[in-house]
């Protein structure tokens, strides 16, 4: 059942490799860990808190 602050897809932003797990977005740096950013064609975008970076 999905609540508030799920994200169903949560597998898809890592990669793993043997035993070794690496995340494969970028995390946003003003809101820190567990959030990660959007990846759009030019920029990547933070649902939480707005932040834009350009590529």
């Amino acid at each position: 059942m999905a609540g508030k602050g799920y994200s169903p897809k949560i597998h898809s932003y890592y990669k793993v490799d043997g035993e070794k797990a690496t995340r494969s977005r970028k995390i946003c740096s003003r809101c820190g860990k567990g959030v990660f950013m959007a990846e759009h064609k030019s920029r990547h975008t933070c649902g939480k808190c707005g932040l834009t970076e350009f590529n």
